[in-house]
């Protein structure tokens, strides 16, 4: 009997997916590729009195060592500075630093600039720094970017414009992870203040950028004001206000952008009516250089998941060019490893050539077969956990229940609300019996490693606890020249892809809609740590 293959269903509508060129998205072409992914947009003609932005969801909080996902780190990145900062071209530069230097393998030393100011006048020292930093090293605080600090032996003011970091074993990414919120910098009389409610709608903050904390009012919108005496004459805000509103629900957001209650958006996922906002006349979508991917997150310490050849088998089952094609509407690209080509930072060339040698991306249903014959039919369904709320979450899975029963895997998807969904990254418990779970998962700085440094043993995000590479990735780690670091960052990259913990599905590009009123937004993944709507004014 022959099967049917894999078919996306939504709606009672099934669309199969056959290879063709672009989407049609309402009459207009949207297609992700390297070449047509933006960095920034038209320059604004002067500032507004007051832009208005939705965020995906409420934050948090805005405390920079808990702040590690899209809406804190969208609302941060223009209050908060950090040691080094992330360009728009996924470059890194100094930032609240103006030298970091690397005298031994084990040291980073950083010389600050004499002319920063927090928000209420005072200026930025070295013990500003240096306590900011070492709130990542204090366990009771419980920072979210632990990762980046566990090869960290001290770290202190030598200096009143110089701190100084000890290393317990050579680290290329740490001085990279300077460019993101773990590398913030908060006024220390204000930390001490603060305490534990920094952050938070009645704490706020105390930081550099060229916007203010004003005000926050839960379930309603976040204000942020213009710093007037910002240091950096580059990077001063042209507008007014920021003002943040927290619009979960998609369909209720797209409507406030089409309608022009909302300025803009950036979306991590695209939405349902992506299509409404492409043909928009009232706006438009720009697709902006990024280090996102959508990945299946292996999180099965036994069980059949557990199995590599059963992993490979289903990877090597899915159509992603059609996932790309049709759930995404044409705003992705099909990968065939987790780190994309916005990662190659350096040694290109190397990278360019591994990523090449990689299987490709198109389903490979043979090779399916005989992975799961040499594995074995699995004991039981495997279980995917998938966002509720979320059509990309529920179509992807459908192909992927489609795709493993087509060779003989069977699946189980299980739905979690949105509000438990985070849980997944930080309680094992939630994550308990479940084989794997979607997510669009993303690095911080242009460095495949930083991808693959997920893979050490410990890791808090190695949720399956494969650590076949970890000695590879602590090598890697260590080696400071690019070529050295490239070569073993291949090396390991093509054993993580062979083994399938977690599996690439399509890289994802920045999605950044604004409507006709405004321009200036930074189209790139950098708006996380990048104060992306200085920038942004009327047309």
């Amino acid at each position: 009997m022959k099967r049917r293959r894999p078919a996306l269903l939504t709606g009672g509508l099934a669309l199969t997916l056959t290879a063709c060129g672009t989407t049609a998205l309402g009459g207009a072409q949207l297609a992700h590729t390297a070449a047509n992914l933006a960095t920034t947009t038209a320059a604004a003609a002067h500032g507004v009195d007051r832009i208005t932005w939705n965020l995906p969801y409420e934050p948090q909080t805005l405390d920079p060592i808990r702040s590690f996902n899209y809406a804190e780190n969208t609302a941060l990145a223009n209050m908060c500075e950090s040691l080094m900062r992330l360009t728009p071209d996924l470059k890194i530069r100094p930032g609240l630093a103006e030298k970091a230097e690397n005298p031994t393998p084990t040291r980073w030393v950083y010389t600050l600039r004499r002319d920063v100011r927090f928000w209420d006048g005072n200026p930025m020292t070295a013990d500003d720094v240096a306590a900011s930093l070492n709130r990542h090293l204090d366990p009771a605080l419980g920072t979210w970017w632990s990762d980046y600090f566990q090869t960290v032996a001290s770290i202190k003011a030598t200096g009143r414009y110089r701190v100084t970091v000890d290393l317990k074993q050579p680290d290329v990414l740490f001085n990279q992870a300077m460019a993101t919120a773990a590398g913030a910098v908060v006024e220390k009389s204000f930390l001490d203040k603060a305490d534990r409610n920094l952050g938070s709608p009645t704490g706020g903050l105390m930081c550099t950028g060229p916007f203010e904390f004003a005000s926050w009012k839960p379930g309603d919108s976040l204000r942020l004001t213009r710093n007037d005496h910002y240091w950096n004459s580059e990077l001063k805000a042209k507008s007014r206000t920021l003002l943040f509103r927290f619009i979960a629900d998609e369909t209720t957001a797209v409507n406030a952008l089409r309608s022009g209650e909302v300025d803009g958006q950036y979306f991590y996922l695209p939405p349902a009516g992506l299509s409404q906002l492409r043909d928009s006349r009232a706006g438009s979508v720009t697709l902006g250089r990024s280090l996102t991917f959508w990945a299946l997150l292996g999180a099965a310490r036994s069980g059949p998941y557990a199995d590599p050849r059963v992993r490979q088998a289903l990877s090597a089952a899915l159509d992603r060019p059609g996932i790309a094609r049709v759930i995404f509407q044409g705003a992705a690209a099909p990968e065939r490893a987790l780190a994309n080509s916005d990662y190659w930072g350096y040694a290109a060339g190397t990278f360019r050539a591994a990523h090449g040698a990689l299987p490709e991306a198109s389903p490979d249903l043979t090779r399916a077969r005989r992975l799961l014959r040499a594995a074995g039919k699995p004991s039981r369904p495997l279980t995917i956990g998938i966002q509720g709320s979320s059509a990309v979450h529920e179509q992807t899975a459908s192909i992927i229940k489609a795709a493993g029963e087509d060779i003989g895997i069977p699946v189980k998807i299980k739905v979690i609300p949105v509000e438990q969904y985070g849980n997944l990254y930080s309680d094992a418990k939630a994550r308990e019996g479940i084989d794997a779970f979607l997510s669009t998962w993303y690095g911080n700085m242009p460095d495949p490693l930083d991808v693959y440094r997920v893979f050490t043993k410990g890791g808090r995000s190695n949720f399956d606890d494969y650590a076949s590479v970890d000695g590879a990735v602590k090598q890697a780690q260590a080696a400071y020249d690019p070529r050295q670091r490239a070569a073993l960052v291949s090396k390991l990259q093509a054993t993580v892809s062979r083994d399938d913990p977690w599996t690439p599905i399509t890289s994802l590009p920045v999605i950044l809609y604004m409507n006709k009123r405004i321009t200036g937004a930074v189209a790139s993944f950098s708006y996380l740590y990048y104060p992306w709507a200085v920038g942004i004014g009327a047309r």
